[in-house]
Protein backbone atom coordinates (compact mmCIF):
# COMPACT_ATOMS: atom_id res chain seq x y z
CA UNK A 1 0.00 0.00 0.00
CA UNK A 2 1.63 3.45 -0.99
CA UNK A 3 0.86 6.87 0.89
CA UNK A 4 0.17 9.43 -2.08
CA UNK A 5 -0.69 11.99 0.45
CA UNK A 6 1.63 15.23 -0.02
CA UNK A 7 3.53 16.67 2.69
CA UNK A 8 5.06 20.32 2.63
CA UNK A 9 8.02 21.95 4.08
CA UNK A 10 5.84 21.75 7.31
CA UNK A 11 4.35 17.82 7.70
CA UNK A 12 7.97 16.48 7.05
CA UNK A 13 9.53 18.96 9.88
CA UNK A 14 6.76 17.66 12.20
CA UNK A 15 7.73 14.13 10.78
CA UNK A 16 11.32 14.56 11.97
CA UNK A 17 10.96 16.77 14.41
CA UNK A 18 12.84 19.95 13.39
CA UNK A 19 12.09 23.24 12.17
CA UNK A 20 10.50 23.94 8.28
CA UNK A 21 13.42 26.23 8.37
CA UNK A 22 15.64 23.30 8.70
CA UNK A 23 14.23 21.54 6.22
CA UNK A 24 14.27 24.59 3.54
CA UNK A 25 18.06 24.24 4.40
CA UNK A 26 17.93 20.93 3.35
CA UNK A 27 16.32 21.44 0.11
CA UNK A 28 18.87 24.23 -0.29
CA UNK A 29 21.76 22.21 -0.14
CA UNK A 30 20.53 19.34 -2.25
CA UNK A 31 19.86 17.18 0.87
CA UNK A 32 16.54 16.33 0.14
CA UNK A 33 15.34 14.48 -2.72
CA UNK A 34 13.56 16.77 -5.41
CA UNK A 35 9.95 17.62 -5.03
CA UNK A 36 7.19 15.01 -6.22
CA UNK A 37 4.89 18.20 -7.21
CA UNK A 38 4.80 21.84 -7.22
CA UNK A 39 1.96 23.98 -7.16
CA UNK A 40 1.73 27.63 -7.67
CA UNK A 41 5.38 27.59 -6.76
CA UNK A 42 5.51 25.35 -3.84
CA UNK A 43 7.14 22.10 -3.53
CA UNK A 44 5.24 19.06 -1.94
CA UNK A 45 6.65 15.47 -1.09
CA UNK A 46 5.00 12.05 -0.87
CA UNK A 47 4.93 10.66 2.14
CA UNK A 48 6.10 7.44 1.17
CA UNK A 49 9.56 9.77 -0.43
CA UNK A 50 9.98 11.21 2.61
CA UNK A 51 9.19 8.16 4.35
CA UNK A 52 12.58 6.33 2.31
CA UNK A 53 14.52 9.35 2.76
CA UNK A 54 14.14 9.58 6.55
CA UNK A 55 15.35 5.77 6.64
CA UNK A 56 18.51 6.17 4.34
CA UNK A 57 19.52 9.24 6.02
CA UNK A 58 22.93 8.96 7.86
CA UNK A 59 22.40 8.50 11.74
CA UNK A 60 18.81 6.82 11.53
CA UNK A 61 20.15 3.20 11.35
CA UNK A 62 16.94 0.87 11.34
CA UNK A 63 14.95 3.81 12.90
CA UNK A 64 10.98 3.63 11.50
CA UNK A 65 9.50 6.99 11.92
Amino acid sequence: MTDRRLWSYKDIAAHIKVQPDTVRSYRKHGLLPPPDHVESGKPYWYADTVRRWVAARPGNRGRRD
